[in-house]
């Protein structure tokens, strides 16, 4: 289960100590063939591309890897094998990368190096240090021109207001039955602040979202406002901040007591998914040195899981009375991670250690190898040991 501090849009980082060596010194102060940025960040172009330039609000896929001056690796695009796509001047990856992917063009090979202030500061992440200096190279590999998002018209629709504060204007009714709690919906949407600048699409990333209905997996509106229409409905959501971020906001993207507008489409409705815990009765079970159980319920014919590995799970995590507070399975959305890197609870870093892919184990974790004394509220009580169910789909 991923910690909650990883959620977000941030740059999925992991990292180690910078070692503060010699060599690390000697890159910082030897900048042949880079260009120095007025905000400090340096760049070098090491393989030009003919391609276009993207500006803010384009999208563009690329390949990085991610090193410590110490020339460390502590994070590869290409090991994953599929590329990062980001939204320009979205917020969704650290400075450094927003002002260094828009003076490159397509097909731009790259070295930037981002001092801590335009990457993460004075705050440690995760196992990235505070005030850490980083390496990426990068490879742009494509840009995709932004789309222009006309907002639903609603000249002639009634605007309706529900009991919570809740604006909404059906543009479309859609057809068949409404989607109710616990069905999986598939949805196009754009989100406008009041100024009716765009601060989120899936229009324009051209991909759509997928969640679970009425799981808190989104902002209450969409829980309440997504059950007025049918398959191929649209509607506008207006949305007050009690129903949205709240008086603080979102990061630099959503101001603090906003009031956000959602153009939303839904394309699919998905039955809910019937989950059944693993069949464990008369199987072992093993404990570890660090008071970690597990049972192995299906034992795997691929390849063993090992430390910087990639590895994609499906999971589903109970309460010890049965509750399930979170699954990968419930939503059909497997997630995929660096093992041993501390992207996910100490329980998990060691127990899918021990599975092999095609595998599937029951992991019981004691509150010290899961959220410890405090919890992680609402979900999961202090001092909770945690239940996975946890299928190992592919290691890379």
């Amino acid at each position: 289960m991923k910690k909650k501090y990883y959620l977000s849009t941030i740059l999925f980082l992991s990292a180690f100590l910078i070692t503060g060596t010699l060599f690390a010194q000697e890159m910082l102060n030897n900048d042949t063939g880079f260009i120095t940025t007025k905000s400090g960040l340096k760049y070098r172009i090491n393989e030009k591309g003919r391609g276009i330039q993207p500006k803010e609000g384009d999208y563009v896929y690329v390949h990085y890897i991610g090193k410590f001056l110490n020339d460390s690796v502590f994070d590869d695009s290409y090991k994953r094998g599929y590329p990062l796509m980001v939204a320009l001047s979205a917020g969704q990856v650290i400075k450094g990368w927003e002002e260094g992917l828009t003076l490159l063009h397509q097909g731009d090979k790259a070295t930037f190096i981002v001092p801590s202030e335009l990457g993460y500061g004075k705050i440690k992440i995760g196992n990235i240090p505070a005030n850490s200096t980083l390496v990426f190279d990068i490879e742009l590999l494509q840009v995709v021109p932004s789309k222009t998002i006309e907002p639903f018209k609603t000249d002639g629709k009634d605007t309706i207001k529900t009991k919570s504060g809740l604006k909404y204007v059906i543009i479309s009714q859609g057809k068949g039955e409404k989607p109710k709690n616990d069905e999986i919906i598939i949805v196009d949407y754009s989100g406008f602040l009041d100024d009716g600048k765009i601060f989120d699409s899936s229009v324009k990333r051209m991909k759509s979202f997928k969640f679970t209905l009425g799981q808190g997996q989104v902002i209450k509106a969409w829980d309440e406002g997504l059950k007025m229409i049918g398959k191929g409905g649209k509607i506008k959501l207006i949305v007050p901040p009690k129903l949205a971020y709240g008086r603080k906001g979102y990061k630099n993207i959503i101001p603090a007591k906003a009031t956000l507008t959602f153009d939303i489409e839904l394309l699919e409705i998905i039955p809910e998914i019937i989950i059944k815990p693993f069949a464990v009765e008369g199987k072992d079970t093993i404990e570890t040195e660090t008071g970690l159980k597990y049972i192995d319920v299906v034992e795997g014919t691929g390849k063993q899981a090992f430390i910087n590995a990639i590895v994609t799970v499906h999971y589903t995590g109970y309460l010890k009375d049965g509750t399930i507070f979170d699954s990968s399975v419930k939503t059909d959305e497997p997630i995929q991670f660096p093992l041993g890197a501390e992207k996910v609870i100490k329980g998990w870093d060691e127990g899918l250690l021990h599975m092999k892919e095609g595998g599937k184990t029951r992991l019981i974790i004691p509150y010290h190898l899961g959220y410890g004394e405090e919890g992680n509220l609402p979900q999961i009580p202090p001092r909770a040991t945690l239940i996975f169910d946890v299928e190992l789909l592919e290691v890379l």
